[in-house]
């Protein structure tokens, strides 16, 4: 999944989020991924643009804010500025844009995006009858509904009572869209990601498609359809539109030619259909260029259940980062949870990973690193008499597969392991050196055969630092610091992913500062 296309920016989507209450742990967890990979793509030298934003428009945004007495648009306003970019801050998610879908340089687009429909024939007026989720803003199938008490038929997802809606839409030709989409996905195998998500999808397209509702009329909280204001634009269509509206479609063509199409979406697997399906069925439609990949990551759980507010399960990220820290918040969800997969949060598997691997072997091995090398050397890396081979090796083998399972599979969990494996090698590889012993052989032979191993465990840091700083920035800048690598190689941002298995890049001389513990004992 490396950037070939030249000047084209390396192009990477969270869904707009819906603004009807603050983040929960589910939108961090897809947000943090998305910044995880667009910040290893960066550091692979290349140029990147992250997207995010929110999502504003529609009957449950509209609900919600009549149930806290103000308009629709104070409610998203108080949301926005005072939930969602400061949490953002807080995560360090490095996105190069925010956008709402109810600013004028998205709505416009919008109602140009539909006219071009209108106007190509693919658009037409028609009744619709049949159930809706207002919580997922969807049109429902009688078959995926469940029973519930008393007769109520429920959503899958929300297991609450659907609504029975009559209205006379406006209607996307959707299904004359099935066989070219087949054709497509065969064409693109990796279009959509994971594979079980895939075959969903290719399930889902072979029944049949049926014409999708593009508008609502029995309330006006939306884009106006630009031919009839009595009707306004389906949420979704003007949601999916985000992707392209931010980066300058209709409005700066440089940019757009420059951005556009998107490297990848991701999305959450209860949102696939609209981005595997609905989306790129729109973009066939006005000529424009599909996305490179739909990846859609799993849920988390909690007792069995989505974290979500509307399941009662919603846990605030603030109050993990406010026991566990940003950094390791940061690295827990993508190291224990395969990108993909449904996976359960538990305090205890954090707090375990957090002291085993995060505290123990990463943050223990930097601080007796700097402390021998302060004690034995005052401070002044070694030079190494020779090239610890194996590890050196070793290193070789970790960048490569974390670089392809990071920066290609989206594979977070199995790029973390590889980095921590060659952690754990290089404490086995002081453990049974034994260093400590060694620096009582003040010999020639003994002190060339100390400053190799402790040579050999700084270069190795220098490496590691590199390798996690698109995951926990801040503790490997602290770690950066210390080993007093700026001063010869530079910021750690512009070290290349690359580059990290060069051995021999710490110089000789580089001055090693031991300071607070990188990962401090947890509070009970």
């Amino acid at each position: 999944m490396a950037n070939t296309s030249g000047e084209s920016a390396f192009y990477v989507s969270t869904p707009i989020y819906y603004v009807n209450d603050a983040p929960h742990l589910g939108h961090a967890y897809t947000t943090v991924a998305g910044d995880v990979l667009t910040r290893w793509h960066r550091q692979r030298g290349e140029r990147v643009w992250y997207l995010t934003g929110t999502d504003e428009h529609g009957q449950k945004i509209m609900r919600t804010a009549e149930a806290h007495g103000v308009s629709p648009q104070e409610w998203c306003d108080k949301l926005v500025e005072e939930s969602w970019k400061p949490l953002w801050r807080h995560l360090e998610i490095a996105n190069d844009d925010f956008i709402r879908t109810t600013e004028k340089r998205h709505t416009e687009r919008v109602q140009e995006f539909v006219q071009d429909l209108y106007d190509k024939g693919e658009i037409y007026k028609g009744g619709y009858e049949g159930p809706y989720c207002v919580g997922c803003e969807e049109f429902k199938t009688p078959g995926e509904l469940l029973d519930g008490e008393d007769g109520a038929k429920l959503c899958p997802i929300h297991k609450r009572p659907v609504e029975w809606l009559q209205e006379d839409n406006y209607f996307f030709k959707l299904s004359e869209y099935g066989q070219r989409l087949l054709d497509f996905y065969d064409e693109h195998p990796d279009f959509i990601q994971p594979a079980s998500a895939r075959n969903e999808v290719l399930q889902f397209v072979r029944q049949g498609l049926q014409d999708l509702s593009i508008s609502r009329s029995t309330f006006d909280w939306g884009i106006p359809i630009p031919w009839d204001d009595k009707h306004v634009i389906y949420v979704w269509v003007d949601a999916l539109l985000n992707y392209a509206t931010a980066v300058g479609y209709g409005a700066d063509q440089a940019k757009f030619d420059g951005t556009w199409p998107a490297n990848v979406h991701l999305v959450g697997k209860d949102i696939l259909r609209f981005h595997a399906v609905i989306w790129p069925a729109m973009l066939m439609a006005n000529g424009l260029p599909l996305p490179g990949r739909i990846f859609a990551n799993g849920w988390l759980m909690v007792g069995g259940e989505k974290m979500s507010k509307s399941n009662l399960t919603g846990i605030s990220p603030q109050q993990l980062t406010e026991h566990f820290g940003v950094d390791a918040y940061r690295y827990y969800f993508l190291r224990a949870i395969p990108f993909g997969q449904d996976g359960s949060f538990s305090w205890e598997d954090f707090s375990a990973r957090y002291t085993s691997e995060l505290a123990n072997d990463f943050g223990n091995l930097a601080s007796r690193v700097a402390a021998m090398v302060g004690k034995y050397f005052d401070g002044a890396l070694p030079e190494a008499a020779t090239t610890e081979q194996a590890i050196a090796d070793a290193l070789a083998d970790t960048v490569a597969r974390a670089d392809k399972a990071i920066g290609d599979d989206l594979d977070f969990a199995g790029g973390l392991a590889a980095v921590f494996d060659f952690v754990k090698l290089v404490n086995g590889y002081l453990s049974e050196q034994e260093p400590w012993k060694v620096a009582k052989d003040t010999s020639p032979e003994g002190q060339a055969k100390l400053a190799t191993i402790l040579y050999t465990a700084a270069e190795s840091l220098r490496a590691v630092a590199v390798l996690l700083n698109p995951v926990m920035p801040a503790t490997s800048e602290k770690l950066w610091a210390s080993l007093g690598a700026e001063e010869h190689l530079g910021a750690l941002s512009d070290q290349r992913i690359a580059e990290a298995s060069s051995w021999g890049r710490l110089p000789a001389g580089a001055r090693i500062v031991k300071g607070d513990n990188l990962f401090p004992r947890l509070e009970s």
